[in-house]
């Protein structure tokens, strides 16, 4: 009921549409039950018209329902007495078409206003989710699958829509329906409509168990589906190591032995869902004749109090209690299956904030003095094992630090504390002599340009790419970061220049322009403090060569932290950082590290610099 509650909410302001919805909902269900009232006086036409002659008296006004019925077949009598019974015909058919019409017309009205509820409802919650997944940690990335995100975000949302608000105009309207014939069955026989109450209990109770257990089948449908969508990601990122390995067949059988257990779930989930309907259908029909049966004794014996013409409405007007209640039914299936989906997207919605803004977080714009990590320890949530333990460095301005050391040794994680993409767990770092957790991380990471070993672009032009994150930058601007870069002359050769797009992750360029386009991006951002992950390692010694070249430029009056496993990339450091195990080992200049025998200049001894 909470997540159902929390799905509604995405539609507010509410004030905007339920007064009109309502009102409109209930002209439709009064123009509704007048068609059904409209049988009897035709009825009564066609088979007993001698029961309306005398009909030439007025019936004095009073706000009830016999007051209207009155009235009708007092102008009906009339019609009937001076034109025959043709013409009364008529009179009841026309009157009959115009109840038609505007309770059509009114129900078309009520769910246009629904389908605004429920696409404003789908719009916000995809806002809601697209932005949460933008703010989240990078470490929840990590310990969740792709494909369950995906699913979240694709099929989560479409099934939420198809069940949940789908289902808004049967929750919101079939009751007034109910309301509205029930207090007409009243009216009529009290009762007989209290006996035929008195059998619904018995369908509830079955339809029930039906619902509670498409709440388990699709838990277990949707679940699958997230991990169908991983192979799906997996397959599509991966497709070259796919085929170099020729392990297509292996890759088809484990998405085959999912999709299979997918179907199966899927199979039993729709097969308890079709059984609601026609359950619910034959349950209406036994009780429906058991009315039958009992209101046809009644009348038989003379205790029913009623014509056989208002008979006949009476079981239309139950058959019409029994049409809302069985879409209820089936709604209530489709919202408890649909709560899964609402649920998977809470969860999401949901995720705790690891990194926090300080309440009194203070406004940074410029590096002055230099950052310093103290007595910091780093391990991942949940994880018992420190990644970094006891790091104590100063980076001052302007100076260039590098990071060397075996893999694993935790030189990227140590990066990636600095804008804040973790939390320190002891210990930590200063910028200017603050805590970095005192900025704002918005300013924090402004002050930053990030450019790593897998160069991260988007479907897109190349303009849009350097000048990703920044709004109305000119065309000169964009260009001359690109000659910094040494990307211009690769660009202008491309058949649309700036304008060309560059696919998927950049996959129409080489490895070295999409490295350069990086590069580009973040001098057009200009920081005064830049983050080399591994920038130039997956490249070929010329595209190396290039990059280097680009990367000179851009460490330029910066100060920079450089993770490099080719040594050769960082001899000109002012300081080389050497880490092992999580923990600072060496620390000097290049000829100081070679001087002293230690772990860099085994490292240096494996490498052939030129």
């Amino acid at each position: 009921m909470k997540s159902f509650l929390r799905i509604i909410a995405y539609g507010k302001p509410f004030g905007k549409y339920w007064p009109s919805y309502l009102v409109l909902s209930v002209l439709s269900v009064l123009f509704g039950i007048a068609n059904y009232a409209l049988v009897a006086p035709l009825l009564t036409v066609l088979f007993e018209p001698d029961t309306l002659s005398g009909q030439f008296v007025r019936p004095e006004y009073s706000f009830s329902v016999s007051y209207v019925t009155d009235l009708f077949r007092f102008h009906l009598g009339q019609i009937m007495a001076q034109k025959g019974i043709l013409m009364g015909l008529v009179y009841i058919s026309i009157t009959l078409l115009a109840a038609t019409l505007m309770s059509n017309l009114t129900h078309y009205l009520s769910q246009r206003i629904l389908v605004s509820v429920r696409t404003r409802i789908m719009k916000n919650i995809r806002d809601d989710l697209f932005q949460k997944i933008s703010r989240l940690h990078i470490g929840y990335f990590h310990d969740c699958r792709k494909g369950d995100i995906l699913s979240s975000i694709s099929n989560d949302v479409n099934e939420v829509q198809n069940s949940v608000a789908s289902s808004f105009h049967i929750i919101f309207r079939d009751p007034l329906l109910i309301v509205g014939f029930l207090s007409m069955l009243f009216y009529m026989s009290p009762k007989l409509t209290f006996v035929a109450l008195l059998t619904l209990p018995v369908s509830a109770l079955l339809i029930g168990r039906i619902t509670r257990a498409l709440r388990s089948g699709a838990q277990v449908s949707q679940g699958l589906l997230g991990k169908l969508l991983s192979h799906f990601e997996e397959a599509i990122s991966g497709i070259r190591i796919i085929k170099a390995f020729n392990a297509q067949r292996y890759v088809r059988d484990r998405f085959g032995n999912i999709n299979d257990q997918h179907r199966q779930a899927t199979k039993r989930l729709y097969n308890r869902q079709e059984l609601a309907s026609p359950l619910s259908e034959f349950l209406g029909i036994v009780i429906a004749a058991a009315i039958l049966f009992y209101g046809g004794w009644l009348q038989y014996k003379g205790e029913l109090g009623m014509s056989w013409p208002v008979f006949v409405v009476y079981i239309g007007f139950y058959w019409r209690v029994l049409e809302p209640a069985k879409s209820i039914t089936k709604a209530y299936s489709m919202i408890r299956r649909g709560m899964v989906s609402a649920n998977r997207i809470f969860s999401i919605l949901d995720v705790p904030a690891e990194i926090r803004k300080d309440k009194e977080a203070i406004s940074v714009n410029e590096f002055r003095e230099s950052i310093e990590y103290r007595n910091v320890s780093f391990r991942y949530k949940g994880s018992d094992t420190y990644v970094l333990k006891d790091i104590n460095l100063t980076i001052p301005k302007g100076k260039v630090f590098a990071l060397v050391g075996p893999s694993g040794a935790g030189k990227t994680t140590m990066a990636d504390l600095l804008p804040r993409f973790y939390d320190v767990s002891e210990g930590e770092i200063l910028l200017d002599g603050i805590n970095i957790r005192k900025y704002r991380p918005g300013d924090l990471i402004g002050l930053m340009g990030i450019v790593t070993q897998e160069a991260i672009l988007f479907n897109d032009t190349v303009a849009n790419n350097i000048t990703f994150g920044l709004e109305d930058v000119p065309r000169k601007e964009v260009e001359r970061a690109a000659r910094i870069a040494n990307a211009h002359d690769f660009i202008m050769e491309m058949e649309d220049g700036y304008d060309t797009n560059i696919g998927d992750r950049g996959e129409k360029l080489s490895g070295g322009e999409r490295q350069r386009l990086a590069i580009a991006r973040a001098i057009l951002k200009n920081p005064p403090i830049l983050i080399l992950d591994e920038a130039t390692s997956a490249l070929d010694s010329e595209s190396e060569k290039t990059v280097q070249d680009a990367l000179t430029k851009l460490m330029k009056n910066r100060t920079s932290v450089i993770i490099a496993h080719r040594l050769s990339t960082i001899k000109d450091a002012d300081q080389i950082v050497v880490m092992n195990k999580g923990r600072i080992i060496e620390q000097g200049t290049h000829g100081e590290l070679l001087s002293c025998g230690g772990i860099y200049k085994h490292l240096c001894d494996l490498q052939v610099f030129g």
